[in-house]
């Protein structure tokens, strides 16, 4: 029997690189798997993008900043949305274990919420 594709499968243990995964792509559209191993963001760094992105922690912690506001801790099944051109950084992923992301890049204002 096939079995589906697990986005824990093949995490990295220890810290390398940052890992980026590519899942699916589509017109607009971007999902990936981000493995962090103690990485955070170089210091002074502020991610500025173009395009809005949701980003959830599907195991591990991290610690986010948005540019003038205190950090947000994200623990497993924590969400945030970031819109386009929201100055932010990681300031923290923890180091004893990997922090699984799983990010969704899309166009700048084509979000809704619930």
């Amino acid at each position: 029997m096939s079995r589906a594709p697990n986005l824990l499968d093949d995490v990295p243990r220890s810290a390398g690189e940052e890992q980026f995964r590519t899942l699916l792509e589509a017109p607009g559209v971007r999902i990936e798997r981000i493995v962090s191993c103690g990485h955070c963001s170089p210091e002074g760094f502020w991610y500025d993008q173009a395009g809005d992105e949701w980003v959830m922690v599907v195991r591990g912690r991290a610690r986010l900043q948005f540019e003038g506001e205190p950090s947000i801790e994200l623990t497993a099944g924590s969400y945030l949305h970031i819109p386009a051109g929201r100055r932010h950084r990681v300031e923290w992923t923890d180091a004893r274990e990997p922090t699984v992301w799983l990010a969704v890049h899309f166009p700048r204002g084509d979000a809704a919420t619930c």
